[in-house]
């Protein structure tokens, strides 16, 4: 009979390889489940849910059966890592998943159709663009049908209309003197108009010094340029006050694209401030805590906090950065009331603050 129980197919393959890697230490060492409880200070129970992937051991747990095995706990700890961002990704699908069950039984419950936007109570009564039922008992007031208003004037009652509008027959040319003299006292009063508008203008200029000059500079102020979409990498789908609120793992702007510009510690716990150059925003990280311990960001009006779970680690929503990261701190506070804030981490020659892990 084999010691061991099957993994479950469900199973995320970093937390199964991580499950995988305990139980060969734990084979390699030849200690039992109940030796192994007594020399971590974990339950038998408790060790059986770890070794057979329904829970996922906390920090402490791992390295104190690093100790208990010989293995190496700086190794163990990176494969735990890895594992615990994995349980936290199924642990958030499984919350939206029940979130969306519990919907659909109260709406079930309630008598809703699930293509129907609003109660059928309110729309049978309340219905846009239909007229409300008339009381009972009340009289309908009969309907007055729209009529074509025809007391305008037209030309027929007033026949003078007609013959103003009539083209008047055209004028002879006036010839000889008479044509000269119209020719005469039509150029008379062009330039007088001209000399009117000229004194007008000068007029005008003269109340109103800067009104030419502000015209003039409105002109040759070049228009703004519209500014181009900012081209996102692969993965990354979300950037700046796009951001805020929303968990940088599933947005894309943590790994690769994240590093460290301060750090910190509350009692045992780390506390860590991630920065995402590509989406201009940070979150707050805890790691290496007790459940309870809690980290807090705040940035550009805007604050997230984050409470460690029995892994001992969990980190905030993003918020929205738009100045020097290494000014953003985050604070911690464990449950036995110790405190404790990031500091900023010192650069390397690259320029880029240094990681002590991905």
């Amino acid at each position: 009979m084999p010691r061991w129980k099957a993994l479950p197919e469900e199973l995320d393959p970093q937390v199964r390889e991580f499950a995988g890697q305990l139980r060969r230490l734990v084979d390699r060492s030849g200690l039992s489940v109940a030796a192994l409880a007594d020399a971590t200070g974990y339950s038998k129970t408790s060790w059986e849910r770890y070794l057979n992937g329904r829970l996922l051991p906390p920090q402490r747990a791992v390295v104190a059966l690093a100790e208990a095995t010989g293995a190496q706990p700086a190794h163990l700890t990176t494969l735990w890592e890895l594992a615990e961002r994995a349980w936290s990704r199924d642990e958030m699908r499984q919350d939206v998943t029940m979130e969306a069950i519990s919907v659909a039984q109260a709406r079930a419950a309630l008598g809703w159709d699930a293509d129907q936007a609003e109660p059928p109570a309110k729309s049978a009564r309340f219905t846009k663009g239909t007229k409300p039922a008339p009381a009972p008992g009340a009289t309908p007031l009969p309907s007055v049908p729209q009529q074509r208003r025809t007391d305008s004037p037209s030309a027929a009652d007033f026949p003078e209309w007609a013959a103003a509008a009539a083209p008047s027959p055209a004028e002879p040319a006036p010839q000889g003197p008479a044509r000269r003299t119209r020719r005469g006292r039509t150029l008379m009063i062009a330039a007088g108009a001209a000399g009117v508008a000229l004194l007008g203008g000068a007029a005008f200029l003269l109340f109103n010094p800067g009104s030419g000059t502000a015209k003039k500079a409105a002109a040759s102020r070049p228009a703004a340029a519209p500014s181009a979409k900012q081209v996102l990498p692969a993965g990354v789908r979300c950037t700046g006050a796009g951001c805020v609120g929303k968990d940088p793992e599933a947005m894309g702007c943590g790994g690769a694209h994240a590093i460290t510009p301060s750090r910190g510690r509350a009692g045992r716990a780390v506390i860590e401030v991630r920065y995402s150059k590509v989406c201009h925003t940070a979150w707050a990280r805890i790691s290496r805590a007790a459940p309870g311990d809690q980290a807090t960001l705040s940035a550009g009006g805007h604050s997230a906090t984050a409470r460690a779970e029995r892994n001992g680690a969990a980190y905030t929503p993003m918020v929205e950065v738009t100045g020097d990261p290494a000014k953003v701190a985050a604070c911690g506070t464990t449950v036995a009331g110790v405190k404790g804030c990031s500091r900023p981490v010192p650069a390397t020659p690259a320029g880029a603050p240094s990681e002590a892990r991905p």
